[in-house]
């Protein structure tokens, strides 16, 4: 077993979970076997990580998350408390759907706010942000800013997590905080640039 990471004792970890060094897991979680937790990642209290779930480097999930197979999270996302996540659209108690489930992607960078729901099947962009009690329905797009039930586009964030600011240049948009320098794309897309002439 891997001795690399720390976890409460009053944790259930499997000995089948691949944890990555550095990783801390806090108080009453359950790990389950089959999951893959990356290096220095922080979960927080009364976190659920089912088997087939994945988390990339530096996840931060905080306090009362339940990750079900078909999470999948690449490195330096953060999962806001209490935030929830599906795996299947139509469940019924007296149904087995197991080969329904759907597989939620939260790309890079994203952040999913305090109590957001994120309906399976869908992928959040890189670096997006999903407003505290959002409800998700849909794909957010890179840099994204979404709220509300459902959730609508409400603008983009920069790689600092700030609001970007549309600029005179048609189409550029700019971080107020740290200058950071996005374009929009012809798909209605955003990627950041140097913002050099």
């Amino acid at each position: 077993m891997n001795k690399d990471y720390q976890a409460d004792a009053t944790s259930l970890v499997s000995a089948d979970a691949q944890i990555g060094k550095g990783t801390r897991i806090w108080q009453f979680c359950n790990i389950m076997g089959g999951c893959v937790i990356g290096e220095n990642c922080n979960i927080g209290q009364n976190v659920f990580v089912e088997g087939g779930v994945r988390l990339g480097d530096h996840v931060k999930v905080k306090n009362n998350v339940a990750l079900y197979q078909g999470v999948v999270c690449e490195d330096d996302v953060f999962l806001g408390p209490n935030c929830v996540f599906t795996n299947v659209i139509n469940p019924r108690s007296f149904i087995e759907r197991k080969h329904e489930f759907q597989q939620t992607v939260v790309k890079k960078g994203a952040t999913v706010g305090a109590n957001a729901t994120i309906l399976c099947g869908n992928t959040i962009g890189r670096y997006a942000m999903i407003g505290a009690g959002a409800v998700v329905t849909h794909d957010v797009g890179d840099y994204q800013l979404v709220i509300g039930n459902p959730a609508r586009a409400a603008g983009y964030v920069c790689m600092c997590g700030c609001r970007l600011q549309e600029t005179q240049e048609k189409g550029v948009w700019r971080c107020p905080a740290c200058g950071g320098c996005y374009r929009l794309t012809a798909d209605g897309g955003m990627h950041r640039f140097d913002g050099s002439k």
